[in-house]
């Protein structure tokens, strides 16, 4: 295979490698717990809920480090200022912060309510039932003291890159979806924004996820595709992460907050009115987001024309057109179009 490699291939190579930079570090228990705290180590709102791991999971990772077992490295991803973002290993810091949460209140920073108390452990099954304030200062000290490596990816990378990082690492048992890995990746002003327009009132009801999507970030992610395919839509090219990827970025440099919060909630309200409730189709208890997306959209164009949707007569949400562009394979430009364009006849009584 080698050998049929074109002569291009090491100048790619060492394009693509310049793209990634990064510096080692090693610091003790104590310290990262002290980053974090101080925000050195971004531990924000929309990290605290990713924070999985269960009270046995912690107490087996703690129990690893009092053992000196190998623990791999921890990846973060520089920002401007210097604040590391968390790009691998969230849950290990967390745990380490639980761990040695003096309170409530310090507990809270990784979004549990007390201290970490340890439970499951057999090799050093003598420590369950232990908290970190119960230990013994000999032992406070030994913990504090144990080293993790950081492996920190440097402000000279740009953001598709920290994704695709972000991406090729986030393989462990709790995965993060791609909205959440966005919502670390691709921080700020218009991140902060959905993830607002996500708990309106009127979307709020309109969604019904299933269970494992209440708190994973899609909530927040039909938000963004709410934009996207409202103001991006002739550059959406069937690869769906690729191109919320894009608009994130874009929206990051040029967004205009007063008009499209007043569309979305408009959209929103209206759509809600339509419905009559959540958007369900008969016999259903999700909603079906592909066809949910295109009236949202479609409504929102009607408005930004300077004219009003109307509400649909009839079983509209079972319309045979709407939901065969809005069904399997329908991650194109033309059955984009093809919805958007029934959706927007719909609520124009043209249908």
């Amino acid at each position: 295979m080698a050998e049929e490699l074109p002569d291009t291939f090491l100048d790619q190579l060492d394009k693509e490698r310049r793209k990634v930079d990064v510096a080692s570090h090693d610091f003790s228990v104590r310290e990262l717990v002290r980053m974090m705290s101080e925000e050195e180590l971004n531990v924000a709102p929309a990290y605290q809920r990713m924070f999985r791991w269960n009270a046995q999971a912690s107490s087996l990772f703690v129990e690893s480090v009092f053992l000196g077992l190998p623990i791999p490295p921890i990846f973060v991803a520089t920002n401007v200022g210097f604040q590391w973002e968390v790009v691998d290993g969230l849950q290990r810091l967390s745990s380490l912060a639980h761990f040695l949460a003096a309170d409530a209140e310090e507990a809270a920073l990784v979004n549990r309510k007390t201290p970490l108390v340890l439970t499951g452990l057999e090799k050093l099954s003598q420590l369950n039932g232990a908290t970190y304030a119960s230990l013994p200062k000999n032992l406070k000290v030994f913990f504090g003291r144990q080293p993790l490596q950081v492996v920190a990816l440097t402000d000279k990378s740009n953001l598709e890159v920290r994704f695709d990082v972000f991406e090729r690492l986030n393989r462990g048992g709790i995965r993060l979806t791609p909205q959440e890995v966005r919502a670390c990746v691709y921080r700020g002003e218009f991140n902060v924004f959905i993830e607002e327009l996500a708990q309106n009132s009127d979307f709020d009801a309109l969604l019904k996820l299933k269970q494992g999507s209440q708190e994973d970030g899609t909530q927040a992610e039909q938000v963004l595709k709410f934009f996207a395919y409202k103001n991006h839509r002739d550059a959406f090219d069937g690869k769906v992460e690729r191109f919320l990827n894009t608009v994130m970025g874009l929206s990051q440099k040029s967004f205009d907050y007063v008009k499209e919060r007043d569309l979305f909630e408009r959209s929103a309200a209206f759509l809600h009115e339509a419905c009559g409730g959540a958007y369900l189709r008969a016999g259903t208890s999700t909603t079906p987001l592909v066809q949910f997306e295109a009236c949202m959209v479609a409504i929102a164009d009607i408005f930004q024309s300077g004219n009003q949707p109307i509400v649909p007569e009839g079983d509209w949400i079972e319309d045979a057109e709407l939901r065969s562009s809005s069904g399997g394979g329908s991650n194109s430009r033309p059955m984009l179009y093809r919805r958007l364009a029934r959706a927007k006849d719909i609520f124009s009584g043209q249908a």
